[in-house]
């Protein structure tokens, strides 16, 4: 620590933001720049297997693989080496994946690159929002936490600009410049990852109290006031969680059995649910795929990327609001909102698309009230879906469990993204209309899910969760004032 420049709470805070954002930037990025690969010329003249849509559905899938097990790898041993260390390993990875990549002639290559690189996203995609959760003061936890998942959007967006502004390139550039560009992503964050502290919260986990108490003194600005009364309070508040936690400890078949008075599986799986409906909701077969899908309704090659790139730009002003509305106006009510408004634009595309279908002549017009579906959808999902799960996984789960917990959500969202994106191509060909009509369905089923079971879990500190569960047993959250609430009241 004595080789920070600056003692700051602001500093340090800024740095970690920084950090948490570059890093989901890099996440978002590297999810909308292969959609521009997989109809560039000279891609498919170097990898012509991918015209069959199995296989370019495992080209595109097999980065979704390979995050899954880098979230099962952070799973395993987040805890035990700590937050940074956790990210750095994540980050080498993803070079490695990166240049295996950029250097490839054969698609074996290609798919190993992806894994590769996908291996890394995983473990500093389920690391860097716990980290920030973990070190950010309450009244602001959730707004920090958002700004990494808005940084996701603002990567997607300048993915799709960077296709666009390509397009007229024809040559092994096209591709190879957008996929090389992700290791700018990379040396940010290590440069401001050098400069931030360990989780507070991890160190007392580890039982490093002196170290835990300087780290979260360094956090608060309270470095030259050892006895400050909010910096004492913060660490016994986090000590009383942890007791509270080994005292409740019990085992496996007991937790499986919901006998664990923190309702650790509980929380697990409502963690991860929130990963699940966000991929059923079908935005990866969409980001994936959009340019491709754009052109199936009719427009031209540059037309279809310039859409994309029109298109992610909305997606990054819903992602702005969602950054306003998510501490005013709750996570479980934007996840209720959404669910209905997307499902609502997968019908209204699937009934646009089978009228095109049945009449011809109208193709035109119909197509355009399709590709308007899409945006519509990505603004619904802007303002929802795209950030809230990320915040709500940080937040759930118990503090002994944070790390994994959201390990297990990401890696639920990167397996459920494998087998969306795996088979979206060969979907739509098969199913036309009928494709978009089966994500209408999932949408509408997540308003009745979450209504059902989801409590709040905005405004409150991250140990005020624990006495939640601790006292409020309820599997049906609707019926709980205090589940329901945005406000903390109070425990009995």
């Amino acid at each position: 620590m004595a080789c920070l420049p600056l003692p700051s709470g602001k500093w340090q805070l800024v740095c970690l933001t920084l950090v948490n954002s570059v890093s989901m930037a890099h996440f978002g990025y590297d999810q909308g720049i292969f959609a521009g690969a997989l109809i560039s010329t000279n891609f498919l003249e170097i990898f012509p297997e991918t015209k069959d849509p199995g296989i370019s559905g495992i080209t595109s899938s097999c980065f979704s693989l390979g995050a899954f097990f880098g979230c099962l790898a952070s799973f395993s041993l987040g805890d035990r080496l700590g937050r940074k260390r956790s990210i750095y390993i994540g980050l080498v990875v993803n070079v490695v994946g990166v240049v295996l990549q950029i250097t490839a002639y054969h698609l074996p290559q290609m798919i190993i690159g992806r894994l590769v690189n996908g291996f890394g996203m995983g473990i500093t995609s389920s690391t860097c929002p716990v980290f920030m959760a973990e070190a950010s003061p309450s009244h602001i936890r959730g707004k920090l936490v958002v700004l990494g998942s808005l940084s996701n959007t603002v990567g997607f967006c300048i993915a799709n600009w960077i296709s666009y502004a390509l397009y007229n390139n024809n040559g092994p550039f096209q591709w190879r410049f957008p996929l090389a560009l992700q290791l700018i992503f990379s040396a940010i964050v290590v440069t401001f990852l050098s400069f931030t502290i360990e989780s507070p919260r991890w160190l007392l986990l580890r039982g490093r109290f002196e170290e835990a108490r300087a780290t979260l003194a360094r956090l608060r600005t309270t470095v030259h006031d050892p006895d400050d009364q909010t910096l004492n309070d913060d660490i016994k508040s986090i000590q009383k969680a942890l007791e509270m936690e080994k005292l409740a400890r019990i085992s496996l078949v007991d937790a499986l059995l919901c006998r664990d008075p923190l309702h650790t599986t509980r929380r697990l799986l409502l963690s991860c649910g929130t990963q699940l409906m966000q991929q059923f909701s079908g935005v990866n077969a969409l980001g994936y795929y959009l340019p491709t899908l754009f052109l199936s309704v009719g427009v031209s090659n540059s037309y279809a990327r310039l859409l994309a790139g029109a298109n992610a730009s909305l997606y990054l002003g819903a992602a702005f609001l969602c950054l306003v509305l998510i501490d005013i106006v709750g996570r479980r009510k934007l996840m209720m909102y959404g669910s209905a408004a997307m499902g609502s634009c997968y019908l209204i595309a699937a009934i646009t698309l089978k009228e095109a279908k049945l009449h011809p002549e109208r193709k035109t017009v119909l197509g355009k009230v399709t590709v308007s579906m899409f945006f519509v959808y990505y603004f619904c999902y802007g303002t929802s879906f795209a950030k809230v799960p990320w915040v709500y996984n940080s937040e759930i789960n118990s503090l002994g469990w944070r790390t994994r917990g959201a390990a297990l959500a990401t890696a639920t969202n990167w397996m459920s993204g494998f087998v969306i994106v795996q088979f979206t191509k060969t979907g739509v060909d098969n199913l036309g209309w009928g494709f978009y009509l089966l994500f209408a369905g999932f949408c509408w089923s997540f308003l009745p899910i979450v209504f059902l079971f989801y409590p709040e879990t905005s405004r409150r500190t991250l140990e005020d969760m624990d006495e939640m569960f601790r006292h409020h047993d309820n599997l049906l959250v609707f019926r709980g004032r205090i589940a329901e609430s945005s406000t903390p009241e109070q425990e009995p």
